[in-house]
């Protein structure tokens, strides 16, 4: 199902043995625009110390109760690879976390999830060791946050039109599926329209701009979004035949 990113915010993490914290951001990848982590707000029980969840490990959760389920105890957690809470996530710290949980290493292979473009089930530890010297020391995985993106200026082709207002999340690939720009600060009467990651051509992450593919007018009258409705099939068929492009799920 699609889903706002911003009202996932604040959401209850229940682990196998009790609840651990809060949904305080999520952390995507730039190439895939897939959520690669759930950043959990656990200052209250681990004071300094910054969690990130796999997707992997997010099972069954319950949407009207705000509550995420995540298939891990607090010891798990409590024992995992520490990283400060303002400090870059690099590839080394995330192979340290898949090797303490089990989780595949999403960056080997051409899908989106790894091998597949599916979430993968915790995998044998010997695949773990598999991965390069060369890929460990890389500095850069792409990773970016939700919270920091969302505000970010819409550049089209011809004009800016917009911001980053939030997300719209499919729940069982957790990809990005859509950005949600708000254009009220920019054109009399503007309102909200979704637009695909695939249509973004450029992002200045100094600048703040994400560039989309689009005239400022195409954009300006694209189907209306409206964040109390649940974004459909209908919707997408009218949102990508508005745009002359093909269909994501065909």
């Amino acid at each position: 199902m699609l889903r706002s990113v911003k009202a996932l915010s604040d959401y209850v993490l229940k682990a196998k043995d009790g609840q651990v914290g809060r949904c305080k951001d999520f952390l995507f990848d730039d190439q895939f625009w897939a959520i690669r982590y759930m950043e959990a707000e656990t200052n209250k029980w681990l004071p300094g110390r910054r969690v990130l969840i796999s997707p992997i490990s997010l099972g069954e959760s319950d949407w009207q109760a705000r509550l995420l389920d995540v298939q891990l105890t607090k010891k798990q957690i409590e024992d995992s690879p520490g990283i400060d809470q303002d400090a870059p996530v690099s590839r080394q710290h995330e192979a340290q976390w898949a090797k303490h949980y089990g989780w595949s290493y999403y960056w080997m292979g051409q899908g989106i999830w790894g091998a597949t473009d599916y979430i993968r089930a915790p995998i044998d530890p010997d695949e773990l060791e598999a991965v390069s010297e060369k890929e460990l020391n890389s500095s850069d995985s792409h990773l970016r946050s939700i919270n920091e993106v969302i505000g970010y200026k819409i550049q089209a082709k011809d004009d800016k039109i917009g911001h980053v207002e939030d997300f719209v999340l499919d729940d069982n690939l957790w990809i990005l599926r859509y950005l949600v720009i708000d254009t009220r600060n920019w054109l009399p009467g503007g309102r909200k329209v979704l637009v695909s990651p695939g249509w973004v051509d450029h992002i200045s992450w100094t600048d703040r701009i994400v560039g989309i593919n689009l005239s400022a007018k195409a954009i300006e009258n694209g189907p209306e979004y409206d964040p109390s409705l649940p974004v459909n099939r209908e919707y997408e068929e009218r949102l990508y035949d508005f745009y002359g492009r093909p269909y994501y799920w065909k």
